[in-house]
């Protein structure tokens, strides 16, 4: 048996129902025998980033313990994409969902496809505040505690829920 993993994963919808469809992939998260859902953070809101001409995201992150390798993380998570109608039609465009791996326990990996840490994780406040909140005193790639680089949090973000 492998051993479990601590990730975190960020969660975001800009289409649609957007709280229901991160209440929808976390619950297919969990439904995943590889994977367990130690914490969420609560939901924000945030602007896009990118175009402009879209819808507010709602954003979470989830601390989860995985036992699968990163590459099988990502295969789950664009499934879990997928099966919520993700299309990707455009960069940073509008989703139903979005689903990033930021980090994968201390490991990083360099592809086309798959980079951890994730290379926006220290330039996201709606990454960094919920981050924070459910594990503040993480250390980032930058040396800084999740805490520390969440401050001062951007005045746009806003919690909405659990």
């Amino acid at each position: 048996m492998t051993s479990p993993v601590t990730c975190y994963l960020s969660l975001g919808s800009n289409l649609s129902d957007r709280a229901r469809n991160i209440k929808d992939a976390r619950r297919r998260l969990a439904e995943v025998p590889e994977i367990e859902i130690d914490s969420t953070s609560s939901v924000y809101e945030s602007a896009p980033v990118g175009p402009q001409d879209q819808s507010d995201f709602l954003n979470q992150v989830a601390e989860v313990q995985v036992i699968c390798s990163a590459r099988r993380l990502l295969s789950i998570v664009q499934g879990i994409e997928k099966e919520i109608g993700r299309v990707r039609a455009q960069h940073w465009g509008p989703r139903s969902i979005d689903i990033d791996i930021l980090l994968y326990g201390d490991e990083t990996v360099d592809e086309p496809d798959l980079k951890i840490p994730h290379p926006q994780i220290l330039h996201r406040q709606f990454v960094l505040v919920p981050l924070a909140e459910i594990a503040p005193d993480l250390v980032l790639p930058d040396g800084r505690t999740a805490a520390e680089a969440a401050r001062p949090a951007d005045p746009t973000l806003r919690r909405v829920g659990e």
